[in-house]
């Protein structure tokens, strides 16, 4: 009988908590894409927010100046983590530039000024000379120079790449939030305004 009881506590407790963590994933309002094999990730707080990116992408430059705009509808709720990658014909150099600025603390400068210096500047930001331009405008010097020049931040652009295969990211820029809520510009034809709304949708109804 004893056993019975614990049986019965324990079923219980179960579905006691599990509405929970179904709820959570389920109510979630807004266009996206639930990926399969990821894992759905909130503590009740924060919620991570992973930016796949090109410097060479316009929707990406477009879009750059709604995440101030998301950020601020969730003051101290989200973590937003920049994933540079690139695509055919693009250099990785840009990538690389982005992780040495991060690791100075200057990754956001950074990631303004290669937009900057692509879309309005014009300038080839594969080339290297480009790069260490940028880098002195920031106020990275030889160190950073030497380090994109050797290729210290190669792997890790390799590694963003294969974090996108892993997620099936095949545009940018793409959002994947609290682990498996994957949203892209595609089905808004490519309007930042709208995609900019969405994604607050799908942050509100997560952080409710």
């Amino acid at each position: 009988m004893r056993v019975k009881k614990m049986f019965l506590v324990l079923t219980l407790l179960v579905m006691a908590f599990l509405p929970l963590r179904v709820e959570s994933e389920t109510s979630i309002k807004g266009i996206y894409t639930q990926l399969p094999g990821q894992q759905f990730k909130f503590d009740g707080k924060t919620v991570e927010v992973i930016e796949f990116l090109s410097f060479y992408c316009d929707g990406c430059y477009s879009f750059e100046k709604s995440i101030p705009v998301i950020k601020g509808n969730f003051p101290k709720k989200i973590k937003w983590k920049t994933i540079p990658i690139y695509w055919g014909k693009g250099s990785p150099k840009p990538g690389e530039a982005y992780f040495l600025a991060e690791d100075a603390g200057k990754g956001e400068q950074m990631k303004k000024d290669l937009f900057y210096a692509h879309f309005v500047e014009k300038k080839d930001i594969g080339d290297v000379k480009v790069l260490e331009e940028i880098g002195r405008g920031i106020g990275l010097g030889f160190d950073f120079s030497k380090k994109l020049r050797a290729g210290d931040k190669a792997k890790d652009v390799r590694k963003a790449l294969d974090m996108a295969g892993a997620y099936g990211v095949d545009e940018t820029p793409t959002l994947i939030i609290a682990g498996n809520i994957m949203t892209n510009l595609h089905p808004f034809g490519h309007n930042t305004d709208a995609f900019r709304e969405n994604v607050i949708m799908i942050l509100k109804s997560i952080l409710k």
